[in-house]
């Protein structure tokens, strides 16, 4: 009796915890407060015993403003370099009315104050890499809020066209900023997302949905030739996304663009959970997911093998799925892609700021009462990621300059969230991010740890170079864990727009790639860059390539489903998972 008495005293107070938990996360999308404080108060603690840091920094401060200065003296009468360029990829003070006086002196002294906040924010002697991370990436948020490319008094570009519209890019801004506090406050969907509706302008490549279970939904497209190649292509997007991004428009659909060239497509579409879902694990995506899936192609197309495509964590999880298969001797996969995947997560980038106990502790908490994380908290927190892009210009654009952004096929697709159940998502953030338990040979499938170095199959893996979710220096880290072929293909864009790149005119892409005989020497990821050469273009020709090199011979299509089998065609696609809100 004492003993469950206790337990309820214990329990009763801890319960204390979710509901604060819960509401503090809808302000910080799922930051925990107490692991930023925990991370500055280790980076104040040891700068403040750390003199010659402290000396060094401020013999920085003192180059740099006089630097500043002059500057000011020779800007008037010599038109000078700047005395700092911004980073590549700041595209704040790139317009020729930033090069102006007094314009140049302010951003320019904006930089110098970064660079020395980041100097400040790093090296400091005992600070934990972890830690030195977030207090760098969570200083630089903080000082792309006060950029000069924010407020009207210090932007040329504002200034310029508030001249040139008589203040009417104010007044529509004002509206703007009207509507969209209107809009976010009733929780109405963004004007223009009702263009993109999926089965209607988005995920339109015709199919047929042949099988259904608790946890997905199996579309098998209809072929669009007249004979296809004999394995099939089963494609398994991330859970923590629609599976339409990879058949958005007709245009900008890598579904459309395989089953053109003669491939038989199957994609997975997964349920978007709710409360009732929380107890679902890793084990059951793998089993119920991916595996049911690969059950349900082997049936459809028998005899045959699969080419496995992965996006994301969908890659993650068919590398799991892969190495699983090879310790039971299980023969069924032709080759394995992974487009944008991890199979080590040591550095996982700046997504990797946001995993550590104080943190999950945190998550666990708010997703408590629900039973799920909803999407919106994790599209924040990817938006913390490149606030300065998503957030900051955005702002600029919309509230100063009065502009709109046009809704596209991309954009409306991201706005269209989902949710991840509590024990799936706590599992998978623990053993994959914090852990790292599937690189090193820890992770456990039915209680026994499986190995990526039991992978034989051909590997295709894709990068893209400006990939926050996934960088592609851990994309790369294939080359470490999989002694199997593995030819590697680095695309410019980002973790999503470096995906969907159809070919076409008018956009500027470009790709490296290489292939890596198996067992034959590493090369670093810098020196690849280096050496391989760069091809105009998109690199999905290239992947169809790669695929149809590990193709047979073309055949007869295959029947839509296999009724007999167990497999019968249930309804058309999109199916009905993908329109579950």
């Amino acid at each position: 009796m004492n003993d469950v008495q206790t337990t309820a005293q214990t329990l009763i107070p801890r319960d204390l915890d979710k509901p604060l938990h819960t509401q503090l996360a809808r302000f910080t999308h799922g930051v925990s407060p107490a692991s930023l404080a925990g991370a500055y108060l280790d980076w104040l603690t040891h700068l403040a015993l750390s003199p010659g840091k402290q000396q060094e920094l401020l013999v920085k401060a003192v180059e740099k403003e006089l630097r500043i200065a002059w500057h000011a003296f020779l800007g008037p009468f010599d038109h000078c370099k700047p005395c700092i360029e911004p980073l590549p990829q700041d595209r704040r003070f790139s317009a020729p009315e930033w090069q102006e006086w007094p314009f140049n002196l302010i951003y320019q002294s904006f930089l110098l104050h970064q660079q020395w906040w980041h100097n400040a924010a790093s090296g400091v002697p005992g600070v934990t890499a972890h830690h030195e991370h977030v207090v760098t990436f969570a200083t630089r948020q903080l000082l792309d809020i006060v950029s000069p490319s924010n407020f009207l008094l210090t932007n040329p570009e504002v200034q310029a066209a508030t001249l040139k519209s008589g203040g009417m890019n104010l007044v529509q801004g004002a509206q703007n900023f009207i509507k969209e506090s209107l809009r976010l406050a009733a929780g109405r969907p963004l004007p223009g997302t009702e263009n993109f509706r999926p089965g209607k302008e988005v995920a339109v490549t015709p199919g047929k949905v042949v099988f259904r279970n608790h946890l997905i939904e199996l579309i098998q497209y209809r072929p669009q030739t007249d004979t296809v190649f004999a394995e099939p292509l089963l494609i398994v997007p991330s859970w923590i996304m629609k599976y339409y991004i990879l058949d958005l428009s007709p245009g900008n659909s890598l579904v459309k663009y395989l089953v053109e060239k003669g491939h038989t497509v199957f994609i997975l579409s997964w349920k978007n959970p709710s409360s009732r879902d929380r107890h679902l694990g890793m084990d059951d995506y793998l089993k119920a997911g991916v595996m049911a899936a690969i059950d349900a192609v082997s049936s459809i197309v028998p005899g045959q093998k699969i080419q496995a495509i992965g996006y994301c964590l969908g890659g993650t999880l068919l590398g799991i799925a892969a190495a699983y298969m090879a310790r039971h001797h299980d023969e069924r996969l032709k080759s394995l892609t992974l487009l944008a995947s991890e199979l080590d997560f040591e550095d996982p980038g700046e997504l990797g700021l946001f995993i550590d106990e104080s943190q999950l502790s945190f998550l666990n908490d708010a997703m408590a009462n629900k039973g799920y994380l909803d999407g919106k908290q994790m599209a924040g927190a990817f938006a913390l990621l490149n606030s300065r892009d998503l957030v900051w210009s955005r702002m600029v654009h919309d509230y100063l300059m009065g502009g709109k952004h046009p809704v596209n096929d991309l954009i409306a697709w991201n706005l269209d969230a989902t949710r991840m159940p509590y024990r799936q998502h706590s599992e998978y953030l623990r053993h994959l991010y914090l852990k790292n338990d599937l690189a090193e040979g820890h992770y456990l499938v039915d209680g026994k740890p499986i190995a990526l170095s039991d992978i034989w199959i051909p590997i295709f893996a894709l990068g893209t170079r400006r990939d926050t979710v996934s960088p592609w220096h851990a994309v790369y880290k294939t080359h470490l864990l999989v002694p199997a072929e593995v030819t590697f293909c680095l695309s410019s864009g980002g973790h999503n727009v470096g995906v969907v790149n159809p070919p076409g005119e008018g956009v500027k892409r470009s790709y490296q790639i290489a292939t890596r005989k198996a067992g034959a020497r590493y090369i670093d990821p810098d020196t690849w860059q280096a050496s391989m050469p760069e091809h105009e273009g998109s690199w999905w020709p290239a992947l169809e390539h790669w695929l149809r090199r590990h193709s047979g011979e073309r055949v007869a299509p295959p029947a839509m489903g296999n009724a007999a089998g167990g497999y019968p065609v249930l309804q058309d696609a999109p199916g009905r998972y993908v329109l579950v809100p």
